[in-house]
């Protein structure tokens, strides 16, 4: 997967702007990027700062921008661009107090063309990645909620689960939004998507609100969306060819699924790490869906080599 995104590119050369400069996992993600020749960096933070960290770590980061919000000439004209887009929401004096941090300066940064794409999070919460997105990126046409997904790796074998990390209860439509959103995302990362609604259902096996809002959801997905999608279905029937077609039979998807939809965060959060810690996959993630530009969080626990994944991913999108 990974040789096909840094084809991508070295063909088409990107910048990625990191929140957090001075950590050390970024700046061993950075100078790993960097020597590889994969995108441009900018790193935030005081220039004394970072580069006594990278100093310290041994990190070579030359070629890297350093850009310290306190001291930023574009400063004035990046205050006057956020009060516009809050619309009365901030004050002045308000959005150059929020682009004295990280979080925010970083995300007008790629509001304003300086970077491509962003990577946070690493010292601060998801929230605190999506709320600047959603307030000065925002969501793409056609759009109405953020979302995300997984990527999941396991010796060539590539599945995308979403939305494992942001909307707790969805809507029947923001599950059609979601659907939508983690299959065009598998594509980018060479998944021909197999939509599977999940559900403690399959077929009309229970009944109960939740799963009529998944079956809702599924038929309002088929006339919106041009790959095989199918469910409401139990995880056994989505992925077992011979459960699939005893439980849902003549289904496209059912047996065979790649792409999964699941019906809350909830059963998506524990989904995605019961395949992870026991299942032997790799979780690349939370991809945030549905923004104007690529905006990606990291864990707090992540390492530098989740850095430098999530980098390349996030990138990609661009």
């Amino acid at each position: 997967m990974f040789d096909k995104l840094t084809a991508m590119l070295k063909a088409d050369r990107k910048t990625i702007v990191f929140t957090e400069g001075p950590d050390a996992r970024i700046l061993d993600a950075a100078a790993r990027l960097l020597k590889e020749d994969l995108m441009g960096v900018v790193l935030v933070g005081s220039e004394a700062e970072v580069k006594a960290a990278a100093q310290a770590g041994g990190y070579c980061i030359d070629g890297a921008q350093i850009i310290d919000p306190a001291t930023y000439d574009g400063m004035d004209a990046m205050v006057e661009k956020m009060v516009e887009l809050r619309k009365g929401k901030m004050t002045p004096e308000d959005c150059r107090k929020n682009l004295l941090k990280g979080n925010y300066f970083g995300t007008m940064l790629v509001k304003m063309g300086v970077a491509d794409a962003l990577l946070g999070g690493a010292t601060y919460s998801t929230a605190d990645t999506v709320r600047p997105a959603l307030q000065l990126i925002k969501t793409k046409p056609g759009n109405t909620i953020v979302s995300s997904c997984f990527i999941m790796e396991r010796e060539g074998e590539l599945l995308a689960m979403g939305d494992c990390a942001i909307n707790i209860h969805p809507t029947e439509d923001n599950l059609v939004e979601i659907a939508q959103e983690t299959a065009k995302c598998a594509k980018i990362f060479g998944i021909d998507p197999k939509v599977a609604f999940l559900s403690f259902s399959t077929k009309g096996s229970a009944k109960d609100d939740e799963v009529t809002k998944v079956q809702n959801a599924v038929a309002k997905a088929k006339e919106v969306m041009d790959v095989p999608v199918d469910g409401e279905m139990q995880f056994d029937a989505a992925v077992n060819p011979e459960v699939g077609q005893r439980k849902f039979p003549g289904s496209q998807v059912a047996g065979q699924a790649n792409t999964f939809i699941f019906p809350d965060v909830t059963s998506g959060n524990i989904g995605y790490k019961i395949a992870a810690r026991l299942g032997g996959f790799a979780a690349y993630g939370p991809i945030l869906l549905g923004l104007n530009a690529p905006i990606n969080d990291l864990s707090r626990g992540c390492n530098a080599e989740e850095v430098y994944k999530m980098a390349i991913i996030t990138t990609a999108l661009a």
